[in-house]
């Protein structure tokens, strides 16, 4: 998985809206504009001109409703969230730049990599298309090698912090993120154990998406001290949780996708283990061939999904109970709600069947 563009949904866009979640995000939302530009100026000195274009445009400051910037903010939702907490946690603003400067490139690097495990060719950089999805890739996690370096020495010169701290992040960072890509590459050739599945989440969707979302708090773990490194220590497990609930969803709108290359989903550990007679034959059936058939998620596995569906409930409330306890804006009464909607656009019926047809009930 990546950290992924969400709220693909007009129904959720317009409730968080409502809720003001829009407007409490308009600082976040300037500042990882600022350091997508930031990293954008930095690809022209690592990258030849000849394999770049024009980048999509970023949003004005103070600008959330336009369509720039709702796409921006559905692009970066969660590392705008991170920036967000951070910010509330106390971390003055030279640390908030050079974190969301940070972010934006572990989001490129785990989305290059995710590209060469699923052959597929998204890009955060404004790189040419046209010349092969893999060298597209590979380019992108070169460049990203690179502007996470210039990142780091910028905060360096910077006084934000030292030499050697900044070689610390850059261990940690790849540290976790082999951790991560240790279990992707399990799965290469597919598994063949089907794990219960507290014993699944606890080995693959708290590495897959809760290591995934701690990657943001590798250099204010290494660089904030005091009550802020307090808070952090406590935030960055609600962070986990947080992003072990958007994995649990990730699973039920990927399950034909999984159980075509044989990887890990929790779905199908859960009719595995806990599923109708009904469910358990026609999960081996689509085991023997190989591949799912669209609509089945939601119809005749629906009452495990369902049960999937739970706990990705349960791994958000906690995430912004913890989170609320922070004095983090964000309330935990929204928490269905967002996980209803922490989907893609390939998502977002699924989700409306599985929650009754209403991302508000």
């Amino acid at each position: 998985m990546t950290l992924s563009p969400v709220f693909r949904s007009p129904a959720a866009v317009e409730l968080l809206r409502a809720q003001g979640v829009w407007a409490a995000l308009a600082p976040a939302i300037d500042s990882q504009a600022r350091a997508v530009a930031a990293i954008y100026d930095d690809l022209t000195a690592v990258v030849d001109p000849r394999f770049l274009q024009e980048p999509h445009p970023l949003p004005a400051p103070g600008d959330t409703e336009s369509e720039v910037a709702l796409g921006f903010l559905q692009d970066y939702f969660f590392l705008i969230l991170f920036r967000s907490l951070f910010e509330s946690l106390g971390v003055p603003s030279n640390r908030l730049q050079l974190y969301s400067e940070l972010n934006f490139c572990i989001k490129g690097t785990i989305t290059a990599a995710d590209n060469l495990f699923d052959d597929q060719a998204k890009s955060l950089l404004p790189l040419k298309e046209g010349t092969g999805p893999r060298f597209m890739s590979i380019l992108q996690l070169m460049a990203f090698e690179r502007l996470i370096r210039r990142a780091g020495d910028r905060g360096v010169d910077q006084g934000v912090l030292s030499e050697s701290q900044r070689d610390q992040v850059l261990r940690g960072l790849l540290g976790l993120m082999a951790e991560i890509g240790e279990l992707e590459g399990s799965e290469e050739g597919g598994v063949d154990e089907i794990p219960p599945p507290d014993e699944m989440v606890d080995r693959v969707h708290r590495i897959r998406g809760g290591a995934l979302f701690a990657l943001s708090f590798v250099a204010p773990g290494v660089i904030e001290e005091g009550d802020v490194a307090a808070a952090m220590s406590v935030a960055e497990p609600a962070i986990a949780r947080l992003g072990t609930a958007f994995q649990i969803v990730d699973d039920l709108t990927d399950f034909e996708f999984d159980v075509g290359r044989r990887s890990h989903n929790l779905l199908v550990s859960e009719i595995w283990h806990h599923g109708s007679p009904e469910e358990r034959s026609a999960l081996e059936a689509i085991l023997q061939e190989g591949q799912g058939t669209q609509g089945m998620v939601e119809g005749r596995f629906r009452r495990s999904a369902r049960a999937v569906l739970e706990r990705a409930y349960s791994e958000a409330r906690a995430s912004f109970a913890a989170l609320e306890e922070l004095g983090f804006w964000l309330p935990p009464r929204l928490a269905d709600e967002i996980v209803h909607a922490i989907v893609g656009l390939d998502g977002v019926a699924r989700m409306e069947v599985l929650t009754g047809g209403s991302e508000s009930r």
